[in-house]
């Protein structure tokens, strides 16, 4: 999702202003942008980073279109510390204790 050079720009955005439309961390966002998943920022100046709008929210239009898939859920009856009781055995526990 990189900006053409001929392509016009009507409306940047600052990072905050960036926040406000996308919950995601910056970190995040970094991330997917070196992976070519997000609007890449520009500089206007060597302390000043934008994003073009329109590339923002053609990218959040795509999200909406476009299902995520999940993680899967972990096994907890794998943990270490804490595991999981099977079903038969957290009754049976409860039924003596009770």
């Amino acid at each position: 999702m990189r900006t053409h050079a001929n392509t016009p720009i009507k409306k940047t955005i600052r990072r905050q202003q960036l926040r406000e439309i996308v919950p995601l961390a910056d970190s995040t966002i970094y991330e997917m942008e070196q992976r070519g998943e997000f609007p890449r920022r520009f500089a206007l100046s060597p302390r000043c980073v934008v994003w073009d709008l329109d590339e923002v929210q053609a990218w959040l239009a795509a999200r909406r279109s476009m299902p995520i898939l999940r993680a899967p859920s972990p096994d907890v009856k794998q943990r270490r510390s804490r595991p999981v009781k099977e079903q038969d055995q957290a009754l049976e526990v409860a039924s003596r204790a009770g």
